[in-house]
């Protein structure tokens, strides 16, 4: 397995290479990410991992502070799932002083849930991952579905670029008792952790219970399903369209519709979703 801190001697390594699929993350990987290296082994000739908390995409100072950092951990981790190659870049190799940040309008999309909530989030993200696409220049890049707004954010930036990037979506991986693996997962108290569960129970209720209730009904059951869980504070459970993230007031049952759902344990931040109308 090879590493690279230097963007110009990655770059170089991989110009030669053909079929280059591309696994971006923050560190602190789990099983969620080791997923996603190994879909790209299935399907590309030659798999790259980047670890870079990105700053840009913290809209709290804190929370950036407060990331895990396990790159020793992440390197083992990597090299036993088969990965070709790490690019582990300082703040500057990503954010040279003279490159402005630019500002992408991805419409509606990135104005509801996690773009409502997290201002700046979307278009942060964004920057880093054109410029992590610049540098490895892959063919395929591989998102988890636990981000899914995320997911459908990088497609259309991907669009909007005209980048030849083939988006492959990664699905959720989850611990024993649902709960959607996260690199956050590891700051939860263990008292915590026990009530996390309470976001998947939740999920899988709303789901079981879609076929007699309209959206208002579900949601309602929702916000009360989680008074079991005193610990968990729901910060927004909304119902949306797959393929362009619209808000669901009238049930349109021949379009796939998700339930998202963000909440605040302790001080630590979960997102979920689950599948609901397929």
């Amino acid at each position: 397995m090879e590493v690279f801190k230097d963007k110009l001697a990655l770059s170089a390594y991989l110009s030669n290479k053909t079929k280059v699929g591309f696994v971006p993350t923050m560190g602190a990987l789990h099983k969620g990410h080791v997923s996603l290296i190994k879909l790209s082994e299935q399907q590309c000739e030659t798999t790259v991992c980047s670890i870079f908390v990105n700053p840009a995409q913290f809209n709290d100072k804190n929370d950036l502070l407060n990331y895990p950092r396990t790159t020793e951990k992440d390197l083992a981790l990597l090299k036993e799932a088969g990965c070709n190659v790490v690019f582990i870049p300082e703040v500057d190799e990503i954010y040279p002083p003279h490159l402005p940040m630019q500002h992408y309008d991805f419409g509606a999309m990135e104005k509801v849930m996690e773009g409502e909530h997290r201002p700046g989030h979307f278009n942060g993200m964004a920057n880093v991952v054109q410029r992590l696409f610049a540098i490895v220049q892959p063919h395929f890049a591989f998102f988890g579905e636990k981000d899914f707004q995320q997911l459908c954010v990088v497609k259309q930036l991907v669009k909007l670029l005209n980048l030849p990037i083939t988006i492959v979506p990664g699905a959720i991986i989850r611990e024993e008792d649902g709960l959607a693996m996260s690199s956050r997962n590891m700051l939860l108290t263990p008292t915590e952790r026990a009530q996390a569960s309470g976001i998947y129970e939740t999920l899988t209720r709303i789901k079981t219970n879609s076929k007699g209730s309209n959206p208002h009904e579900l949601l309602q059951y929702a916000h009360e399903n989680f008074r079991n869980y005193p610990l968990i504070t729901p910060e927004y459970i909304q119902f949306a369209y797959a393929d362009n993230l619209e808000n669901v007031k009238a049930l349109d049952k021949s379009r796939a519709i998700i339930l998202f759902i963000a909440v605040k344990l302790g001080k630590v931040r979960l997102i979920d979703n689950m599948l609901v109308y397929e």
